[in-house]
């Protein structure tokens, strides 16, 4: 009889058990002549069987609770063409992040909280003109802290910087 191994749950947080089935073995068909006495081995005790005889086993059980499963992610390799368009976008979005933060500078010493606006880039490529995106933009920065000339500016890079995408 070959050993046999029972797997149950795996990783840092599990033990590890290993131990003799306690399955019997299963019976020996009789021989025409019988089998020579080997001596018995001197780790078991006459009423134990010799692991050689009988079926292993290791299981793994669980040591504590298990919090969380841990999740599984499928990871994809873009093509270098589809990496240049992804990195030029985030230039783009970190350039624009950085801008905003520009135009609403406070004073540290300010107790008026800071207004977020959210320029959403998808939104001003969907739109028809570019009339029509830099209407959209003066109504969101209405309240940004810059001269209007620096507000003015701004819209017109992120225009030219959103026709490169």
């Amino acid at each position: 009889m070959s050993p046999q191994v029972v797997r149950g749950g795996g990783g840092a947080e599990c033990g590890m058990e290993c131990g003799v089935s306690a399955y019997p073995a299963p019976p020996v068909p009789p021989r025409a002549a019988p089998l020579p006495a080997h001596p018995a081995h001197p780790a078991l005790s006459p009423t134990e069987r010799s692991p050689a005889k009988s079926g292993l086993h290791v299981n793994f059980s669980d040591k504590g609770e298990v919090k969380e499963r841990r999740e599984k992610f499928l990871t994809a390799k873009y093509g270098s063409h589809q990496m240049a368009l992804i990195r030029k976008r985030l230039a783009v979005e970190m350039w624009l992040y950085d801008e905003l933060q520009k135009l609403y500078e406070t004073p540290k010493d300010s107790s008026n909280p800071t207004t977020e606006v959210e320029v959403d880039i998808d939104e001003l490529l969907d739109m028809d003109s570019d009339d029509h995106r830099r209407r959209h933009l003066t109504d969101l920065l209405v309240d940004a802290k810059k001269s209007q000339k620096d507000v003015k500016k701004f819209i017109n890079d992120l225009l030219d910087k959103a026709k490169t995408l």
